[in-house]
């Protein structure tokens, strides 16, 4: 009894010397590797711990069996062997994220969003990134399916699910239907490309970007360091605007009132100037046009472009700031005015004679009105009165 227990605590310690040894050794080749390549070091970070615990319960597992004492209960064998497979379900599920987490990482590191141009690297992103999470929610529903269908009971009762597999789906989906649509609206806006990370987007009323894309929900980064958390179906049954589709450039206007005495050519002069001064401008469009002129007010508009959203907004108020202080030191009667007439009523001035205006129209009032009203009314009988005046006086 003795001696087998003995055994059994030396194969114990062989097996975790085995283990160690053989982790080191690995880790020993991956950082020399990673002297001379980067990415070796992502594959230590991410998979370490999760191959250490592998090697470690396959050793000791190999050692218990090999080394338990004959005399012990065989339902205690039983029992530990269930928990060996369970662990190294577990650990191999770890394992598996980590190799996940580490293939997509060295994707992503390829493909930088810090740069001027980067559509591709946005849409390789945000699809790498949905393709991690599914990987990972795959990896983690195998794992614990693998876990219950050990025990026999759970297997009996998924023989008995898998008979009746057509009644389970239909309930499974009635009782998901908000969750799997969400789902598949995230897998869809992410491969049709229509919606990426860092994108710019405008949705129910707010200004924002892309934060991130889940298989759920998306989040908005609002410029006011706001978030906004959106379902996927949203984005996939409602309008919005994304203003990075194909290329961020945008075109903005500045509109401003004043006064009939402005000079518009002098302002499209200024603003040439304004422009030339600052590189907030990408330099593809520049124009001023005079867009209204009713009442006492001209309205003057100013497109401009810009690289991007928040670049344009900056130019934006820059433009409108520029063109303000100009119009206040430089022409200030083109300042928004309102006027108005005073006048002193005279009591000995004569009443003033109001004549009846001749009833003069657009088909009325003369030869020509008249023969403009005859091509509305060719197909309706006109009687004048002269015309029926014979008829009446034979009747009388």
């Amino acid at each position: 009894m003795i001696d087998s227990w003995l055994q059994f605590a030396i194969a114990i310690v062989v097996a975790l010397v085995i283990a160690v040894v053989l982790t080191s050794l690995v880790t020993f080749g991956v950082r020399l590797a990673a002297k001379k390549k980067d990415w070796p070091r992502g594959l230590v970070r991410h998979a370490r711990r999760p191959f250490r615990v592998v090697v470690l319960v396959i050793a000791l597992w190999i050692a218990v069996t090999l080394a338990l004492p004959l005399d012990l209960d065989t339902d205690w064998g039983e029992l530990i062997d269930h928990a060996f497979t369970i662990v190294l379900i577990g650990a191999t599920a770890w394992l598996l994220g980590g190799l996940v987490a580490f293939a997509t990482d060295v994707t992503l590191g390829r493909y930088r969003i810090d740069i001027p141009d980067n559509r591709v690297a946005r849409r390789i992103r945000t699809q790498t990134l949905i393709v991690r999470r599914l990987a990972i929610v795959l990896i983690a529903i195998i794992a614990i399916a693998a876990m219950l269908l050990t025990f026999p009971a759970v297997q009996a009762f998924g023989a008995s699910i898998l008979a009746s597999a057509g009644i389970a789906s239909i309930v499974a989906g009635l009782a998901a239907q908000s969750v799997l649509a969400n789902v598949f609206a995230g897998v869809q806006l992410v491969f049709s490309d229509a919606l990426r990370v860092d994108d710019v987007v405008v949705v129910e009323g707010e200004w924002g970007r892309i934060g991130e894309i889940t298989l759920s929900y998306v989040v908005v980064d609002l410029w006011d360091d706001r978030r906004l958390v959106l379902p996927c179906t949203y984005f996939t049954t409602k309008p919005f605007e994304n203003w990075t589709r194909e290329g961020s450039e945008l075109l903005g206007a500045v509109e401003l009132d004043v006064d009939w005495r402005v000079s518009p050519s002098l302002m499209r002069t200024h603003l040439a100037w304004v422009l030339g001064e600052t590189n907030l401008w990408d330099g593809r469009a520049s124009v001023l046009q005079v867009t209204d002129a009713v009442g006492g007010l001209v309205r003057i508009r100013i497109l401009v472009t810009a690289a991007d959203a928040p670049t344009l907004f900056d130019l934006r108020c820059f433009v409108r700031e520029a063109m303000v202080g100009w119009i206040q030191s430089v022409a200030p009667d083109a300042l928004p005015v309102q006027r108005v007439m005073m006048t002193e009523q005279d009591a000995a001035a004569p009443a003033v004679k109001h004549e009846t205006p001749e009833a003069t129209g657009l088909f009325t009032g003369s030869v020509e009105a008249e023969e403009r009203a005859a091509h509305f009314t060719q197909s309706i009988p006109v009687i004048a009165p002269e015309d029926g005046a014979p008829e009446r006086a034979q009747k009388g």
